[in-house]
């Protein structure tokens, strides 16, 4: 009878220090790794943009720049770099820049101001292949140079005049579509720009 009195008091003792170490445990989390991250939205700005892309050009370009080492005139070890290039070009026009006035009267649209055409070149160049020699190490300066210069010379690939003539001639042909309702309400469309003419209006 002593001994299960013992045993009762034992376990009753335990089963009260197990619930005292899981309470204590909750309250201060031990053992528990915590992570706490605080994220604050310091801007968060959304422009409108009323820009209507009319043209849109991707080309590629593959160039090979040779490196030479010379000793005394003589070229003793050589080695290359070959990169390849995508250069997307887009024409679009900023539409808030268009000043329009309605004569409701004479029923006329007249276009008082067309914006100018905006040109966006952008290249992007991969390196294919490098020809490394052991006398004439690749650094990274010769590789920024060749990347930089390929990206150059795409852009001056672009003939822009081409792009800006084809451009006005895209956005006259999407005018056209606009002033479908204007037309069909026997408006007719006056240009003030004088950079329209008759095409199409």
């Amino acid at each position: 009878m002593k001994n299960y009195k013992l045993t009762a008091s034992f376990i009753a003792g335990a089963l009260i220090m197990l619930l005292l170490f899981f309470g204590v445990k909750s309250c201060f989390n031990l053992g528990n790794k915590t992570e706490k991250s605080d994220y604050y939205i310091l801007t968060n700005q959304i422009s409108k943009m009323n820009k209507m892309v009319v043209l849109e050009q991707n080309s590629s370009s593959m160039q090979k720049t040779k490196m030479g080492y010379e000793i005394f005139g003589n070229e003793v070890s050589s080695n290359s770099i070959i990169t390849y290039t995508k250069t997307n070009a887009q024409v679009s026009y900023d539409l808030n820049k268009m000043k329009l006035e309605v004569d409701s009267v004479n029923k006329k649209l007249i276009i008082k101001e067309l914006p100018d055409a905006d040109i966006r070149i952008t290249p992007s160049v991969e390196i294919q292949s490098m020809d490394d020699s052991f006398f004439n190490r690749i650094s990274e300066k010769d590789i920024k140079n060749v990347t930089q210069k390929a990206k150059e010379t795409a852009v001056k690939s672009i003939d822009q005049n081409k792009l800006r003539n084809e451009g006005r001639a895209q956005l006259m042909e999407n005018l056209n579509n606009i002033f479908v309702l204007a037309k069909a309400l026997n408006y007719t469309i006056e240009d003030q720009t004088g950079k329209i003419g008759i095409l199409g209006l």
